[in-house]
């Protein structure tokens, strides 16, 4: 499997997380409060003692199975635009791996909330406010902004089409994304901001993936062909 193709599954599951994380927060979650600013800490509490293991699913597959897919694909997207733009390469790649360890930090920290909140279970009162406190050190990490994350999309989307790595209409899905990424900053967007975002990034991701995986499959053909050419000769 070359570098590519790994980009181009990371990029289709980067995608699958956050399809999932949607699913289970319009679902499951939303009662909860979960998606918007009025999380009821105590019923979040409530649901952790009956119900942890689909807690921990929700942040291992939003969170740690997406940073770890985006680091691959982080990387294999600055393989790609290395040979023509090295300097935007390296700043973009480094934005994304910033980026995926904010994600990966988040999702720890979520998953810690859990298990602590569980083993306090026994005081309600004390398990929401243990679970509020590291809930919000997981939304400064990334889970409440998507400020890096916005900055990435941006970076590698304008990069990306003008090395020619990415068409016009992948392009400008993701800086679209990117823009709304970065508008969670403000208090009063962050909420509407934060959904475009998600659902731009799912259409972004799964474009990026077609394009990496029919561009690997191109070169492979190419490869064959000059091969048999090669040994008829």
């Amino acid at each position: 499997m070359t570098l590519r193709t790994a980009g181009g599954l990371a990029a289709l599951t980067c995608a699958a997380t956050y399809l999932v994380g949607f699913a289970l927060l319009v679902t499951v979650l939303a009662p909860l409060g979960f998606g918007t600013d009025e999380v009821d800490a105590r019923a979040v509490a409530d649901f952790i003692a009956e119900r942890p293991g689909v807690m921990i699913a929700w942040n291992t597959t939003i969170y740690i199975v997406n940073a770890l897919a985006l680091v691959v694909l982080v990387v294999a997207l600055q393989r790609q635009i290395s040979p023509v733009m090295p300097d935007a390469a390296a700043l973009t790649g480094a934005i994304g791996l910033i980026w995926a360890t904010l994600v990966l930090g988040a999702g720890m920290i979520a998953n810690v909330a859990v298990e602590r909140t569980l083993a306090v279970a026994a005081d309600p009162e004390a398990a929401a406010a243990l679970w509020q406190t590291l809930h919000a050190v997981e939304l400064g990490l990334g889970g409440g902004n998507e400020i890096a994350g916005g900055e990435w999309l941006l970076a590698v989307s304008v990069t990306g089409v003008t090395a020619g790595t990415f068409g016009r209409l992948t392009a400008g899905i993701g800086i679209l994304s990117g823009l709304a990424g970065l508008v969670t900053i403000l208090p009063s967007l962050g909420e509407i901001a934060g959904t475009v975002f998600g659902l731009g990034a799912i259409v972004w991701f799964i474009a990026v993936g077609i394009v990496l995986l029919r561009g690997d499959r191109s070169a492979f053909a190419a490869g064959n062909t000059a091969l048999t050419n090669l040994t008829r000769q």
